[in-house]
C-alpha cells in the first residue's frame, strides 16, 4: 500500500548535476521524515540527507554538505535530491525512505523505494 518510487538517476560526468525524485503514495506524506540513502558496490548503505516534517528542517551527511540539497513538495508527495559537482565516488544506488522519527539511522526508516542508479564517470 505504501510505495516510494525513485527516478532521475543516470550516467553523468564528473562535475555534472542531477536531480533525483521520489514519489510517495499510501501515506500521509507531510507526517513523515523523508530521507535519502545510497549504497555503492561492496559498501554499507549510508545516510545522505533527510527532510523533517518541520519546515526548513534538514540534515546532511558531512561529506554532502554544500553539494547536495534535499527538498520536498508536500502538495505533490515528492521529495527531491539535487546533486551538484558530482564525483565518481558518488556512484551508487540511491534510495529514498520514510519514517515517523527524526533519525538518519538506516534501521529507523520504515519504508524504502527500489532505488535509482547514479553513475558518475571520470
Amino acid at each position: 500500500q505504501v510505495q516510494l518510487v525513485e527516478s532521475g538517476g543516470g550516467l553523468v560526468q564528473a562535475g555534472d548535476s542531477l536531480r533525483l525524485s521520489c514519489a510517495a503514495s499510501g501515506l500521509t506524506f507531510a507526517s513523515y521524515v523523508m530521507g535519502w540513502f545510497r549504497q555503492a558496490p561492496g559498501k554499507e548503505r549510508e545516510f545522505v540527507a533527510a527532510h523533517s516534517w518541520s519546515p526548513g528542517s534538514t540534515r546532511y551527511a558531512h561529506s554532502m554538505k554544500g553539494r547536495f540539497t534535499i527538498s520536498r513538495d508536500n502538495a505533490k508527495n515528492t521529495v527531491y535530491l539535487q546533486m551538484h559537482s558530482l564525483k565518481p565516488e558518488d556512484t551508487a544506488v540511491y534510495y529514498c525512505a520514510a519514517t515517523r522519527k527524526q533519525t538518519h539511522d538506516v534501521g529507523g526508516y520504515d519504508y524504502w523505494g527500489q532505488g535509482t542508479q547514479v553513475t558518475v564517470s571520470s
